[in-house]
């Protein structure tokens, strides 16, 4: 709904449009007429003249032409007409003072605001939407002359009902300041109450409520007929330049007035009103039009003189809103369209004309659609009848079933199964490839079309139909010069008061695209359950590989004195092998040696780096090296091995049962959790980069006394990490559940994994639980785990 809101809003708004430079077409036509006829000139000539009068006053065009109307007046019968471009000036008075920016910049959007006005009641509210915000105007009033000498109210705004009822005819009387202006032909300025009121009889009640007028008289003829009135609340003069700016807008505004006055009121009597009477009831747009001729007798214009009710012109007038109304004032662009030249050829007693269909921009219940017309012309007496004549809407209907069959690539056919004749829509026989002019064929011989694998299958679905009535949905393929065809046809029979099939109707329909996407995808199902096999392989080779290389012992061991327990959990069981290890060895003097790495990544690869680091550090280990020498030693196998990018984390701590001394190193691993007398904490890790991240490292390490009670937990980062979360989150988590009282002793290993983040959004889990017996021995036994 909203995007058709703002479909709505953009086609309204492009509509305005269009009706606003339509109407500004027309005034421009009317000034160019009006300058035709004045100097005997050219359309050309007469457009080249008012640009050279616009450009030597600093004038918009627009304005050019509204005050070219309002300056112009009938010519005397008899009169004689200037000839040249000098008897220009005839048709203009004295250039108005040059306008500051400001001012020029108001006049051109006031020029371009009166397009859209229609009578001299909508004359005044644009002139105080306009002066309003311009000059503080508070109110405007447009009288008119009458025949006896008074004023006649014709147009007004910002005074109420009951003043303009008061005010609406002022009798020819001495002090009223709008008769005044036009007696003199001059503005009368008043700008101090108490002065005025002795002088002139002051509209309002109370007269004071402005404290200051303006009465101009606005040139529609010699002397002027129309007075122009803006009152202030605000007292004070009118300055100079606002004076200036006034006396252009009453200049400006003789153009639409005398607009008006060329509008000739509706012809009346009986044979006028029963013609309208008769168009009133016309289901189609139409106008009656006489001729207007020039001086050489030429048609120059028709003069709308009856108005069907659906017509509506280029600026939204409608109806007998257009009575007494020129043809070109309501449709300018007619003038360069066929349509003109039809009327003149009509007219001139020659056949009827009807245009070429074209679209044309409607509003129908508030929204604008595009509809499709054929104008039609005929010569009725002296005058035309000009109609607009929709397409039948059945026809629009057949037009987008074609177009619906042609986007869907589907045409409907019948076939009388009784004499064999048929009648396919076009695009069965575009499907097919068959020519029009060959007609269609029998149902039975339908078949025929499709490669030889696909007839037997047809041929029974079109036997079964024809003679038991059997709907048929039937596939097969066609060659076509693109290439094989896919189609599909569907009917069904209509059968006689006895059963008998007499008729089929049903439609073709290309497939070709859809089995092209059926095949796509079922290749890529093949390809992906393939790639899944290999997967699910792939899995099951690594998952044995790490059972056969990390055995995970079925109960806790001892070793050096140490009671250690040993848990792996993978991130998803049976799916994801990871690289996560451990550990657990005696060495040949006693001590013991644990180990707990991380390599990134998963799979092959990971299992594969996880059993070189694994056994390359054992060895190190039991050979002499420092647990420093054996870090910066993987560091550099793991820089040279098959993957040069790979990088994991370890932390090696050996452990001596004599003084219970624990020392250790880490690379990039996260810190041993150390529990003792009931409290948690982390050992402060000594200097150490993960491995595989630069061929210079540095590795330190660090010493703990450990006494009899004590826990000590090596984990990977998989058992304290969550997404989105920092990982100090994850440690005081850990934390926490280690020291948490627990009855019957420490807290145990299935207590410490419960802190455990979800299992599909958790890495790969290792734990080391090292627990240092109440009754600790000195000597260590000789088991191991993990060897």
């Amino acid at each position: 709904m909203a995007a058709l809101t703002r479909v709505v809003a953009r086609q309204r708004a492009e509509m305005d449009r269009l009706q606003e430079l339509a109407a500004t077409a027309a005034v421009r036509e009317r000034a160019k007429g009006a300058v035709m006829a004045w100097l005997g000139c050219s359309p050309d000539a007469a457009q080249e003249e008012l640009q050279r009068r616009a450009k030597a006053a600093r004038r918009t065009l627009l304005e050019e032409c509204w005050l070219t109307l309002g300056s112009l007046a009938p010519p005397a019968a008899g009169a004689p007409r200037p000839a040249d471009a000098d008897a220009g000036t005839a048709v203009r008075d004295a250039p108005l003072p040059p306008p500051d920016k400001a001012g020029s910049s108001a006049l051109a959007r006031l020029a371009r605001a009166l397009v859209r006005v229609g009578t001299p009641q909508d004359l005044a509210r644009c002139l105080l939407d306009r002066l309003a915000a311009d000059l503080d105007a508070d109110a405007v009033m447009l009288y008119a002359r009458l025949p006896s000498g008074g004023l006649e109210l014709v147009g007004h705004a910002g005074i109420d009902e009951t003043l303009a009822l008061q005010w609406g005819r002022v009798p020819p009387l001495a002090g009223i300041a709008a008769l005044d202006a036009l007696s003199a032909g001059e503005a009368r300025w008043l700008e101090d109450p108490a002065a005025d009121r002795r002088r002139y009889l002051l509209i309002g009640d109370p007269s004071g409520q402005w404290g200051s007028r303006a009465w101009l008289p606005v040139g529609t003829g010699e002397p002027a007929e129309v007075a122009l009135g803006v009152l202030r609340h605000r007292a004070g003069p009118f300055p100079a330049a606002v004076r200036e700016h006034l006396l252009a807008v009453a200049r400006l505004c003789a153009g639409p007035l005398h607009t008006f006055g060329v509008r000739r009121e509706p012809a009346v009597g009986a044979a006028a009103d029963a013609v309208q009477t008769v168009f009133d009831r016309l289901p189609v747009a139409a106008v009656l039009l006489t001729p207007v001729r020039g001086p050489s007798g030429a048609v120059e214009d028709f003069r709308i003189e009856a108005v069907a009710a659906g017509t509506s012109d280029a600026v939204g007038r409608v109806g007998r809103d257009l009575l007494g109304l020129r043809f070109l004032e309501c449709w300018p662009t007619a003038v360069d369209e066929p349509l003109w030249q039809g009327c003149l050829k009509a007219l001139e007693g020659e056949e009827p004309y009807e245009s070429e269909p074209f679209a044309r921009q409607q509003s129908v219940a508030g929204v604008s659609e595009l509809a499709t017309y054929v104008a039609r012309v005929a010569r009725l007496g002296d005058g035309l009848v000009v109609s607009w004549v929709r397409h039948d809407p059945s026809d629009r209907q057949e037009q987008r079933l074609a177009e619906v069959q042609r986007l869907g690539r589907l045409g409907w056919a019948t076939w009388n199964l009784a004499t064999g004749e048929g009648n396919w829509s076009a695009q069965v026989y575009a499907l097919l490839e068959r020519d029009p002019a060959h007609g269609p064929v029998p149902l039975t011989r339908l078949p025929g079309f499709a490669l030889p694998e696909d007839v037997p299958a047809l041929a029974r679905a079109v036997g079964e139909l024809v003679r038991e009535g059997r709907p048929c949905d039937v596939p097969f393929r066609v060659a076509a010069r693109d290439g094989v065809r896919h189609l599909r046809v569907v009917a069904e029979a209509v059968t006689d008061a006895e059963g008998t099939p007499v008729e089929a109707h049903g439609f073709l329909q290309d497939v070709s695209a859809q089995r092209s996407a059926e095949l796509a995808l079922l290749a890529s199902e093949r390809a992906m359950l393939t790639q899944q096999g290999v997967l699910t392989a792939e899995r099951t080779v690594a998952a044995r590989l790490q059972d056969a290389l990390l055995p995970l012992p079925k109960q806790p061991v001892r070793l050096a004195g140490l009671r250690v327990d040993i848990a792996y959990l993978p991130a998803q069981s049976g799916l994801n092998v990871g690289g996560d290890w451990f550990s657990a060895i005696e060495l040949p003097d006693g001590d013991a040696l644990f180990v707990v790495g991380d390599v990134t990544g998963h799979g092959l690869d990971a299992v594969a780096s996880m059993a070189l680091l694994r056994f390359t550090a054992k060895g190190m280990v039991i050979t002499g090296s420092s647990l420093t020498g054996a870090l910066a030693r993987l560091n550099a196998l793991l820089l040279h091995s098959r993957d040069p990018h790979g990088t994991a984390t370890m932390v090696l701590a050996r452990y001596s049962p004599d003084g219970r001394r624990l020392v250790w190193a880490q690379a990039g691993h996260p810190p041993p959790l150390l529990l003792r007398s009931g409290e948690a904490r982390y050992l402060e890790r000594p200097h150490g980069m993960l491995l595989g991240a630069c061929d210079t490292p540095r590795y330190a390490e660090a010493e703990c006394r450990l006494t009899p009670g004590d826990r000590l937990v090596l984990y990977t980062d998989g058992l304290v990490e969550r997404p989105g979360e920092s990982i100090d989150r994850g440690l005081e988590r850990l934390a926490r559940a280690a020291s948490a009282p627990h009855p019957g002793g420490p807290v145990p290993l299935e207590r410490l994994l419960g802190a455990l983040p979800e299992p599909e959004g958790r890495d790969d889990v290792c734990v080391v639980d090292i627990q240092v017996p109440l009754d600790s021995p000195s000597v260590s036994s000789a088991s191991s785990a993990g060897s």
